[in-house]
């Protein structure tokens, strides 16, 4: 556990964002990884069929690691106020919520996905291989609950080591497997999804197993499980608006796709493979972004509302340099980039239009997911959602229909950056009204300048 309220404020978001930053940026290897093995022993069918299935799995998930997001916070700020009885409290109450969701959402994702995949004009060739992948993941979606829940639980309390190296351990099984099931034992894409079941399936239950025996706040023994409601209520308040926010974000990518789609196979699977290359590339910013947001939360929940300026300015130089440097190496490294993939010149041709269009704007990504951690940490994530499906839904998605007919799929690429802009502006302005800091779910008082000259004193 990491106390994030005393010390250099860049220094601990540094600290604190690396572990979780290697982590994520391992596990998009390991999807970078599993991609390559797909696309090279199946072939782009079963690259684009996997590549397809994404976008409905974060639409079916994303409402509930909203939540599990809400509940960080609030474990954050009941941490930083170092109101004990509560953190457990917080962690619990996650706990038996994630179980029933997980039920629920694999249910509705295994009977529904084949009309998603008809709805959204997937090529019909693609189809059965992206109903066979998405079924089996679904089907074990209670341990990648279990999982992040349990990650977002320690992150909260400070600690974003532990899950790095469950997940470092996880997806080294994971490449193992996919290499067992799809080369030797010849499943395809039963096998690559079988082998992410089992992966997750495996870091959840050795974490938990873990925790229980070396953390005194992050236990789960299923008997002693006690939900509060006054405290899902505030979790629910917090982690509602992002888990719209998600969701909507995902049913743009589903219409997004469904723009895509109708440029074939070919564009689908560059749009695949390039997908995974500019998710590795948004980590940057994403983590520091939830790092910064669990600064805020214990900084406001322990009267220190000072640090969140210098805080917002350390986070925002250090994605903007990784930012540079990621967009310079895939304009000039794109192409070998995407041959990695798959050997088909059109694929690959296609593939480096988007991330050279795409990239050259990951700075813009990175200041508007910034901005938007501070307003998260405070527990003011409405106004970040509105934002959010302003960007998405009234431009980038209406500019791709708009663009495609006139440019092709560089009109689909560019819809991107310009939504990027606008969520980017919109962030900065809200921020900077500071209605934000009213949003806090452990309310402080601001001291007097009495109080601030006795607190020197002592």
């Amino acid at each position: 556990m990491r106390d994030l309220t005393e010390g250099k404020e860049g220094s601990l978001i540094f600290k604190f964002a690396m572990p979780m930053l290697l982590g994520n940026v391992f596990q998009q290897l390991y999807t970078i990884v599993n991609s390559v093995i797909v696309g090279h022993v199946l072939g782009k069918t079963a690259l684009a069929a996997i590549g397809a299935s994404f976008p409905i799995i974060f639409a079916l998930i994303s409402m509930i690691i909203g939540i599990a997001t809400g509940s960080t916070i609030v474990i954050a700020q009941y941490f930083g106020a170092k109101d004990i009885d509560k953190v457990r409290k917080s962690i619990d109450t996650m706990y038996i919520f994630l179980f029933f969701a997980s039920i629920v959402i694999s249910i509705l994702g295994i009977v529904f996905s084949e009309s998603i995949f008809r709805l959204t004009g997937l090529p019909e060739e693609v189809i059965p291989e992206a109903k066979i992948y998405i079924n089996i993941y679904l089907a074990g979606i209670i341990f990648l609950f279990g999982f992040n829940g349990t990650s977002a639980a320690l992150r909260g309390l400070g600690d974003s080591k532990t899950p790095l190296y469950f997940l470092v351990i996880a997806n080294v099984v994971n490449i193992f497997l996919d290499l067992l099931f799809m080369v030797v034992f010849k499943m395809g894409v039963e096998g690559a999804a079988l082998g992410t079941v089992i992966s997750q399936a495996g870091a959840f239950i050795t974490m938990i197993i873990y925790l229980n025996r070396k953390n005194d706040l992050v236990k789960l023994y299923i008997r002693k499980l006690q939900f509060n409601k006054e405290i899902f209520i505030k979790s629910i308040k917090i982690g509602v608006p992002t888990g719209f926010q998600q969701t909507f974000v995902a049913l743009g990518m589903i219409a997004l796709y469904g723009i895509v789609n109708k440029h074939g196979t070919d564009v689908i699977a560059a749009y695949s493979a390039a997908g995974r290359l500019d998710s590795l590339a948004s980590l940057p910013a994403m983590n520091f972004g939830a790092a910064l947001s669990a600064f805020v939360g214990q900084n406001l929940g322990a009267n220190k509302p000072h640090r969140v300026k210098n805080g917002l300015k350390a986070t925002f130089l250090m994605t903007s340099v990784v930012s540079i440097a990621v967009t310079i190496l895939n304009v000039f490294f794109g192409r070998y980039i995407m041959a990695m993939f798959t050997t088909d010149i059109n694929v690959i041709e296609v593939g480096y239009q988007y991330l050279v269009i795409v990239s050259s704007f990951y700075i813009v990504f990175s200041t508007m997911f910034v901005i938007g951690g501070v307003m998260r940490g405070a527990g003011d994530t409405l106004i970040p959602m509105f934002i959010t499906l302003f960007a998405l839904w009234v431009v980038r998605i209406p500019m791709a229909y708009f663009l495609a007919p006139r440019f092709g799929v560089i009109g689909i690429w560019w819809a991107i950056p310009i939504g990027w802009g606008v969520g980017m502006i919109l962030s900065y302005s809200y921020y900077l009204t500071g209605r934000w800091k009213r949003k806090v779910v452990v309310k402080y008082q601001e001291k007097t300048s009495v109080e601030i000259i006795e607190n020197d004193i002592i």
